[in-house]
């Protein structure tokens, strides 16, 4: 089942879309489930609404494959750079070509403090760390592993697809070694080898992944997977193939087929 909410985005008073998956025994049962939050809501579950008319299917695939979990996708800003401001949590001169605020920290500290107490307060969720991950692609898994390292106590999972970490290296590295984190929680990363094609420059995806795996696992975190996904694109068609592998991953569960 899915719900559509409109909620005040307060770091700049406008409306963002709230796209929520409940299980299909939500209204059956009085049980409680564990919660996601994911980035670029409006791309998760209805091709029709995804931006590039392709989305996750990951209704499609918690359905198939029986996971009770609640996923509650949150839309990001689509006038002019929105997206790229509110999902940088650091202030960078250049970046994709832009200059970036870094408004990503304030819609973090929002998703904390005023989107999750909403989730929680009118669904039945289970609202500890444990059962409470978030995830997202390109700057939104970026998003999402800042989300880990700076919210661990709120967040134990987090799925970072095809992550824009090339931008932000050294800030990224420098608050790992500043993080404390607890052993009980579970990162996943990940790129396609194509993606490496799109820029000027190559970018070893995966050195710079392996480095922030050894950084993390520094830190005392055991359950770190890479996934280099061979033939991978930057796009929605490859994350959706992910959907078997970082969910049951992050769910300690065992894989499931496709």
């Amino acid at each position: 089942m899915l719900v559509q909410k409109d909620f005040n985005y307060t770091p700049k008073n406008k409306n963002r879309m709230l796209h929520i998956y409940l299980p299909d025994d939500y209204n059956k049962s009085t049980k409680s489930y564990p919660v996601f939050y994911f980035f670029d809501g409006h791309n998760l579950f209805v091709d029709a609404h995804a931006t590039y008319g392709k989305s996750w299917g990951l209704a499609d695939y918690l359905k198939k494959k029986r996971t009770k979990i609640i996923i509650c996708g949150i839309e990001c800003g689509h006038e002019g750079d929105e997206r790229l401001d509110e999902y940088c949590p650091y202030k960078l001169e250049k970046a994709f070509g832009h200059s970036l605020s870094g408004l990503g920290a304030a819609t973090l500290q929002w998703i904390v403090d005023e989107v999750k107490p909403f989730m929680d307060e009118n669904f039945r969720t289970l609202p500890d760390r444990l059962n409470t991950g978030i995830a997202g692609s390109s700057m939104g898994g970026l998003m999402s592993l800042y989300a880990i390292l700076h919210h661990n106590d709120v967040f134990s999972m987090a799925g970072c697809l095809s992550s824009s970490i090339g931008i932000c290296m050294k800030e990224l590295e420098r608050e790992i070694k500043n993080s404390t984190l607890d052993p009980k929680t579970r990162i996943y990363l990940s790129y396609g080898t194509e993606e490496m094609k799109f820029f000027s420059r190559r970018i070893s995806l995966d050195k710079k992944n392996e480095k922030l795996k050894g950084l993390i696992e520094k830190k005392g975190v055991s359950s770190i997977m890479i996934y280099e996904q061979e033939g991978g694109e930057h796009c929605e068609r490859d994350w959706e193939k992910q959907n078997p592998i970082f969910i049951p991953f992050l769910l300690n569960k065992k894989k499931s087929s496709k």
